[in-house]
């Protein structure tokens, strides 16, 4: 059985502003993204991680592996 992915820690008001400007920008919950793994950026998969690092990022801002390289110029 695989538990679903867990957003990152973050104070309640961080939580609720994250959660209105995904809703916002993007039109999905930034936690139910993440807890689905699914990109908040483009909708797609969000199951291949090229390292720790990146998959801890997707638990941070909801971006798959694309997005992020998209985003942080790798």
């Amino acid at each position: 059985m695989k538990f679903p992915t867990q957003p990152s820690n973050k104070s309640e008001g961080l939580n609720s502003f994250l959660e209105e400007v995904t809703k916002t920008v993007f039109g999905v919950s930034r936690r139910k993204s993440i807890m689905g793994d699914t990109c908040v950026t483009c909708q797609g998969k969000a199951t291949t991680f090229k390292d720790s690092i990146s998959r801890k990022e997707f638990t941070i801002s909801g971006m798959c592996q694309t997005c992020q390289d998209s985003i942080f110029g790798a």
